[in-house]
């Protein structure tokens, strides 16, 4: 009688796991505005999912089919801490030191294809490890600069007295 119940239970748990990946959430259709899907996802969030979704790498709410996510990596001159062969570019600094947009868009292209790739990949894999996700800290927009240590390499600054003049542009590249 007992391996009758136990059946019963798992078939009513998996045909409850299927409705739910079944259900149509507003905020996964891309043919609603933003603003309307965010205000649904958010308002399905409980407060400490909510709370969850601010650390680094934030676990899965799997009630709502979302998986897990880690917001950490960089791509100051290429997709930076993979196991993947990608294009190393030089520092930030070198490149602005050329003065030429052109070659700094196409650098972000370049940058936003192959991090786009990893992504796609490592998403098929089921891979939601650190590293793989599509949040890219980079580039480092504020001139930093100590006069003791000089110029620091993680921005786009040829000399101490100008910075690259259209950050904006490698982000919205990377961004697309």
């Amino acid at each position: 009688m007992n391996i009758k119940r136990d059946l019963l239970t798992i078939l009513a748990c998996s045909m409850s796991l299927h409705l739910l990946a079944q259900e149509k959430f507003p905020f996964r259709d891309p043919q609603l505005p933003v603003e309307q899907r965010v205000e649904d996802l958010v308002s399905r969030l409980t407060l400490e999912e909510k709370v969850k979704q601010m650390l680094n790498s934030t676990p899965p709410v799997e009630r709502l089919g979302i998986p897990a996510y880690n917001w950490w990596n960089e791509c100051l001159h290429g997709i930076g801490r993979t196991k993947y062969h990608v294009t190393v570019f030089p520092q930030a600094i070198g490149m602005a030191a050329a003065w030429n947009d052109a070659l700094i868009k196409e650098v972000a292209s370049s940058i936003a294809d192959e991090g786009r790739a990893i992504y796609n990949d490592t998403q098929r894999k089921e891979d939601y490890s650190q590293y793989h996700a599509l949040t890219y800290w980079t580039p480092n927009i504020n001139i930093f600069r100590d006069p003791p240590l000089g110029t620091r390499t993680g921005n786009l600054i040829c000399r101490s007295c100008r910075w690259y003049e259209r950050p904006s542009e490698s982000i919205a590249r990377i961004v697309r």
